[in-house]
């Protein structure tokens, strides 16, 4: 199944365990990961499972542990940068009050964001980075780390898993991925659309 001119299911194979493990921990943890297409290599390796290639619980508890540990360490460099924004004097691309503004953001709906950002694409790479910076208070940064990456793994990979053992799903494969892909961006767009709206 090729996408963008990319095999999900060849590049999948030949990465195995580790590379899959990689690939979740750069995208949600790692400055330069945004561009990892993590929802549809999470749906595509349930499928694999679905096809014995791989064991599920293995698969479930080393993509979770990933997930997990790349938030932290994207909270812990956005909370050790955090500090020198905060002191910087305004600049033409830097203004003091845009880092408040997140500050004051992730004080009222940090919880939901760090949730909601495993879903959205791009987002969920720098979400726990500006969380860091935001000093958002740090155990409730990791309850719902736990609790998004809990639900992000087990949610697409089950899903992949479930159909991976139904026969002949292999060429529906490539539409059920784009609609994963689209429904992981509609959230965005639709909120880029109402704050149009709002500034009209």
């Amino acid at each position: 199944m090729e996408f963008f001119g990319i095999d999900l299911v060849a590049l999948i194979k030949a990465v195995g365990y580790a590379g899959l493990f990689g690939i979740v921990f750069a995208e949600t943890g790692l400055f330069l990961g945004f561009f990892l297409p993590g929802d549809s290599l999470l749906f595509v390796a349930g499928f694999l499972a679905g096809q014995n290639f791989f064991s599920l619980p293995i698969l479930i508890f080393g993509l979770f542990v990933s997930a997990v540990l790349g938030n932290m360490l994207g909270y812990e460099f956005g909370r050790r940068i955090g500090p020198k924004l905060f002191s910087r004097e305004d600049s033409l691309i830097f203004k003091k009050r845009h880092a408040i503004t997140a500050q004051n953001f992730y004080d009222k709906h940090g919880a939901k964001t760090i949730l909601l950002a495993r879903f959205m694409p791009i987002i969920r790479t720098f979400a726990p980075i500006i969380a860091g910076i935001a000093q958002m208070h740090y155990r409730t940064f990791l309850m719902y780390n736990v609790i998004g990456a809990f639900v992000w793994i087990v949610g697409l990979v089950v899903l992949g898993y479930s159909l991976g053992s139904v026969i002949d799903v292999d060429k529906y494969l490539l539409p059920i991925v784009l609609i994963i892909i689209f429904l992981s961006f509609l959230p965005g767009i639709v909120a880029y659309i109402r704050e149009k709206r709002k500034n009209v």
